[in-house]
């Protein structure tokens, strides 16, 4: 294909989650703004989880991830991102139960996101997207797209 790839209108809506993900959590990673708590290696993700996560980048996954959470769903709070990440408790011979999400994590995140200028507060419910946040998403979502079509 020798036609020219133009990456306007292309949005986090059109982007594989998996793909936007990870090219959004390099973003954060390599960003001087977003900074790693000093508690990130110790913490579990939720009460139904034996051990906190193995690999190094899980914190700037998981912000990725509710970036584009609340991206796709303006007005999402605390509330609904612990019911998004929480999972079943098994608690050995007894019945699952269903179990919340660390939301002092996800608290932790949205602040940073914050203070990046990316998302910021709804009113009293939840948190939407910034435009400069909006802008910033749709780059780096354009940025997977020309990289898809130019490995093709």
């Amino acid at each position: 294909m020798s036609e020219e790839f133009e990456a306007r209108g292309i949005t986090v809506r059109d982007i594989a989650p998996a793909e936007f993900i990870r090219a959004y959590a390099e973003h954060l990673k390599n960003s001087d703004k977003f900074e790693l708590p000093n508690w990130a290696d110790m913490v579990k993700t939720a009460v139904f989880k034996e051990l906190a996560p193995y690999g190094d980048d899980w914190y700037y996954i998981r912000a990725a991830s509710i970036a584009r959470k609340i991206y796709l769903r303006p007005g999402t709070g605390v509330g609904a991102l612990q019911k998004w990440y929480g999972g079943s408790y098994r608690r050995g011979t007894r019945t699952e139960h269903f179990r919340k999400a660390n939301s002092g994590l996800i608290r932790a995140v949205l602040q940073g996101l914050e203070e990046m200028k990316v998302i910021e507060k709804a009113g009293a419910k939840g948190r939407k997207m910034t435009r400069v946040g909006q802008q910033d998403l749709d780059r780096i979502a354009g940025g997977v797209e020309r990289a898809k079509f130019e490995d093709e």
